[in-house]
């Protein structure tokens, strides 16, 4: 069956949210179609949460991944207002135009039931931090940042789909097998047999879509250039040992220029008494972190992320496989994510039930398997890690004990990016690109704004008013 429409949205995750948001409000009556693999924000469901599953099952479609929302649904809610991270929009505009989309998309949010509340690290307790950490060579960067908390994430979600579902029309558990060109339009395939076609397209397939994006656009004869890879590991410990740099900035994001390498490691997606919880990319297991605003739903431990950045140049142009071929190592090894004992690991000897019951710090993530990271992350990205472990243990004494936990692994996709023009339009005409899938994006804040960028300019045309 064939259905036509005015605007196609590929991706219901936060670019595609905000995406027909703006579209709703600058053309009421447009005819605008959002397809997603995944489920509504009431039918997104994964097993291991529901309590009906203690390790990932492997759903067809993982709920925590795809649906209403995205990845983001189920993310701990970080929204940050900085260009300095999160994605390279200011590689297609203007600085104070992207500030300006995410302070409207916050707008936005706030107005679904977003708090109000925002960290800084321009207070003086945060000066004084960034002043510490720099006689270790850490870099303190400076961003103001809103914890919506992973309950209250899923509720602002629910207050934006009830808005939207009276005029936007939602097309979920429909996978779309390929995207090709109609006309001067565009046509969505599914694996239905239907086909969804409009003048104008605007992908934001989420990060579980990246790798099949790609090949899309490859298809299309759309030019790409390669992006970066995020490799490591999510760390747990005691909440204590971070407390004076939580305490002070909630998300903090500390840079580290290895001195055996010169490779950048990064923290990320800090998360004071939290959870450590598993995704399923595609059939790849991984790691990543909640915490909730609710204190009754906090832990003693608090998590992030380590990072290494990997740059590729030619001849290579498959950062995304790449990725996943580390990642399932750790899978091959432990059947799913795998957890080790710093001390252990420095040791060089693999963390066992045994030894794990001796650990002081209770993991959170009681499915991961016990093992050894070294048989899985390359030695280069696990030397990295281990030399960022010592640097944040000067700043935060106790990080680098023996029964710190280290979760692998954590990987973030980015897919190839797409050569594209400041109203995020790929060299085919009126074909746009959005969000984390098309590897612009690294996060809530810049996914929604790249969203409301290109309905801004499809909005344009439909009204044949300037952007």
């Amino acid at each position: 069956m064939r259905k036509t429409y005015d605007t196609l949205i590929l991706g219901c995750g936060e670019a595609g949210v905000f995406a027909a948001y703006e579209l709703r409000r600058r053309c009421p009556g447009l005819r605008v179609l959002v397809v997603d693999q995944g489920r509504d924000i009431y039918h997104r469901s994964c097993p291991i949460v529901a309590g009906k599953a203690t390790s990932c099952v492997d759903c067809k479609v993982c709920h925590t991944m795809c649906g209403f929302g995205g990845a983001g649904a189920f993310s701990d809610g970080k929204y940050n207002f900085t260009t300095a991270f999160g994605g390279w929009l200011t590689d297609f505009m203007p600085e104070k135009e992207v500030m300006d989309l995410i302070d409207y998309v916050d707008e936005i949010n706030v107005a679904h039931g977003a708090t109000t509340q925002v960290f800084s690290t321009a207070t003086p307790e945060a000066q004084a931090l960034r002043r510490e950490a720099l006689k270790y060579d850490l870099h303190l960067l400076q961003a103001r940042v809103k914890h919506l908390g992973t309950e209250n994430n899923l509720r602002i979600l629910t207050n934006l789909y009830e808005d939207l579902r009276k005029d936007i029309t939602f097309q979920f558990d429909t996978a779309v097998t390929a995207i090709r060109r109609d006309g001067e339009g565009y046509c969505l395939e599914t694996a239905g047999g239907d086909e969804y076609a409009a003048p104008f397209l605007i992908a934001a397939p989420g990060r579980s879509g990246a790798e099949w994006f790609a090949d899309q656009c490859r298809a299309l004869g759309l030019p790409m250039t390669n992006n970066q890879i995020d490799i490591g590991v999510r760390v747990e410990l005691p909440a204590l040992i971070f407390e004076p740099i939580t305490d002070v900035v909630y998300e903090s994001k500390l840079i580290y220029r290895t001195k055996g390498y010169g490779d950048q490691v990064r923290t990320f997606c800090m998360n004071p008494y939290g959870h450590v919880v598993a995704e399923n990319v595609e059939g790849i297991h991984t790691v990543n972190g909640h915490s909730y605003s609710d204190p009754s739903l906090r832990s003693e431990n608090t998590n992030f992320a380590l990072l290494v950045s990997n740059h590729f140049t030619e001849p290579f142009d498959e950062p995304y496989r790449y990725g996943k071929h580390i990642a399932s190592l750790s899978n091959m090894l432990a059947g799913g994510v795998l957890v080790q004992r710093f001390g252990d690991l420095v040791k060089g000897v693999r963390s066992n039930a045994h030894r794990m019951s001796k650990s002081t710090t209770r993991p959170t993530l009681t499915a991961a398997v016990p093992g050894d990271l070294s048989l899985a992350l390359p030695k280069r990205q696990l030397d990295d890690i281990i030399e960022m472990i010592y640097a944040l243990d000067k700043l935060a004494p106790g990080t680098a004990n023996y029964d710190t936990l280290l979760y692998g692994a954590e990987v973030k996709f980015y897919s190839a990016r797409l050569k594209l023009s400041p109203d995020l339009e790929t060299a085919l005409p009126n074909f746009f690109a959005a969000g984390d899938g098309a590897g612009i994006t690294r996060g809530l804040a810049q996914a929604g704004a790249s969203g409301v960028r290109a309905a801004r300019a499809v909005a344009a045309r439909v009204n044949h008013t300037p952007v």
